[in-house]
């Protein structure tokens, strides 16, 4: 029961930080994992005793301070960045002014089969190489 209630205080003290501002935030995560852990080891040394009510209430705690404990991520990732110019594009490409387009075609797959994120290579290279084909490879404007 003294477990029990010391799991309420904690649960308590976690939400009251959770409504602090954003700077008092990272201490609240760190206190949360934890109690999550000791949580989660307190349901199993509970549940061996045979409270398996108490044992899945503390469960429960534990998933739901672990669940809290996650980083705040943004819905979605803008990766957008300021467009290419030809000269740019060229430069990444590694191709000429002259480069027709099964030359720049060809040094695409030439660098995307060592840039490309499956083979070892990151995602922010393989943007920029995919960047820099679709621009030399876009229709001219009419």
């Amino acid at each position: 029961m003294l477990l029990v209630a010391a799991a309420i205080a904690l649960l308590g003290l976690l939400v009251w930080m959770g409504r602090r501002p954003a700077q008092g935030r990272s201490l609240g995560r760190l206190l949360s994992g934890l109690s999550s852990v000791l949580l989660a080891a307190a349901a199993v040394y509970i549940a061996l005793r045979g409270e398996w009510i108490v044992s899945l209430v503390c469960v429960g705690l534990a998933m739901w301070m672990g669940r809290n404990t996650a980083v705040d991520r943004p819905e979605s990732v803008d990766m957008s960045r300021p467009k290419l110019t030809d000269r740019e594009a060229r430069d990444i490409l590694g191709v000429g002014e002259d480069a027709g387009r099964l030359e720049i075609t060809a040094a695409y797959r030439r660098l995307m089969t060592r840039a490309h994120p499956d083979h070892g290579g990151s995602t922010g290279l393989a943007a920029q190489l995919n960047a820099a084909r679709d621009r030399l490879l876009k229709p001219p404007p009419r």
